[in-house]
């Protein structure tokens, strides 16, 4: 006789996957590919939530594209995510 358990199909594990996990995930694997050519250790989902934490979703889909345009995708990201690099009035500071 078997457990009542093995007689019920299982529903797949709901994923908690979301627009802005998706997009961290994309800038991780960009990020990384240079990371590791370069010698220095990888970065991670946490650690990406943590420096994208206080700009909205909506944002990033700018921040994605603007960085797939540029001809360094890791230099161009550091210096949009960098605060200290843009002024209130919306000019950049050079």
């Amino acid at each position: 006789m078997k457990h009542i358990s093995a007689h019920i199909k299982r529903k797949a594990a709901a994923t908690r996957e979301t627009e802005r996990g998706e997009l961290m995930q994309y800038f991780c694997e960009q990020l990384n590919k240079t990371r590791a050519r370069d010698g220095l250790p990888k970065i991670t989902m946490g650690r990406m939530g943590f420096m994208l934490a206080k700009i909205p979703t909506k944002d990033l889909y700018y921040l994605k594209k603007v960085c797939d345009d540029s001809a360094n995708f890791s230099k161009k990201f550091w210096w949009e995510i960098n605060p200290k690099k843009h002024t209130g009035d919306g000019t950049d500071k050079k």
